[in-house]
């Protein structure tokens, strides 16, 4: 055991450090971050008992309906992870609110998504086991470690560095719902996975905006639901709404490298006048 490892472990009887008392009070936004864990927990489970009842039955084709319960839950989940903050910043934040925030968004947004990707392509013939597998493993630890840059690393302007989690996690989703299992497809979703690593700045949903991405989700919950209860009402509103969201975090790098090209051509013209 190193010292700082040692370090790390209080002596037998010495009392407790720091407001131990205040760690086990939970706040209201750290009741948001639990809903949002058992959101993504119940959408695993759902995913789970669509493929357990169907290789019971002998064969395996993974139903929307299951697919669509799961997203619906994903969206309350980003819901609830989308006003914790304001929440906390509005009333009070408990000492494990940051903690309990980014493991509940790797269950619902890590996790879900990964074990969504393996249940939509790996039990089929149109692509490898193993690159489904590969994929599914590159988005959950994207994911993981786009959470812990985050707590560490702090940008300039108080944008995001990388896709955030959640939006990265409804674009894999958006990705599932619109194509079947191909290499192309997966490697969208390697895509997405780099993007929520990379240094691309992704603005921060404040006032305007983030009134703008709530209603997204709540539009997106709606849909799902109706494609949930009737089913033989088409699929179209799903298809817009997935396709809307791979656009937007598409457009988004596109619009941020032309925006720091200006930038670059505009400093260059002040020097050289």
């Amino acid at each position: 055991m190193t010292t700082a490892d040692a370090g790390s472990w209080q002596a037998e009887g010495e009392e407790p450090r720091g407001p131990v008392g205040k760690a086990f009070r939970l706040s209201a936004a750290d009741s948001l971050s639990l809903g949002n864990a058992i959101c993504g927990f119940l959408a695993v489970c759902v995913l789970a008992y669509s493929a357990f009842q169907q290789i019971k039955d002998g064969h395996f084709t993974p139903q929307p309906s299951h697919f669509a319960t799961a997203v619906v839950l994903l969206l309350i989940g980003a819901t609830c992870d989308l006003f914790d903050g304001l929440v906390a910043r509005r009333f009070r934040a408990s000492a494990m609110g940051a903690e309990l925030d980014n493991l509940a968004d790797v269950i619902s947004f890590g996790f879900a998504p990964a074990f969504m990707i393996v249940v939509w392509g790996g039990f089929t013939d149109q692509v490898p086991f193993t690159a489904v597998l590969g994929v599914a493993a590159a988005v959950l630890v994207a994911g993981v470690v786009r959470l812990a840059r985050f707590a560490c690393v702090k940008t300039k302007s108080g944008d995001f560095m990388g896709l955030p989690i959640p939006m990265g996690a409804m674009t894999v989703i958006s990705i599932v719902l619109l194509f079947q299992p191909s290499i192309w497809a997966l490697l969208g979703m390697l895509g997405v996975a780099w993007l929520m690593v990379s240094r691309i700045e992704y603005p921060k949903p404040k006032g305007q905006l983030a009134a703008v991405v709530l209603g997204w989700i709540m539009v997106n919950v709606a849909f799902l639901t109706f494609w949930v209860a009737w089913p033989e009402g088409g699929d179209m509103p799903i298809k817009i709404g997935a396709s809307m969201q791979i656009a937007l975090v598409a457009a988004i790098p596109l619009r941020m490298l032309f925006y720091k090209r200006e930038q670059r051509r505009e400093a260059a013209e002040r020097i050289s006048h």
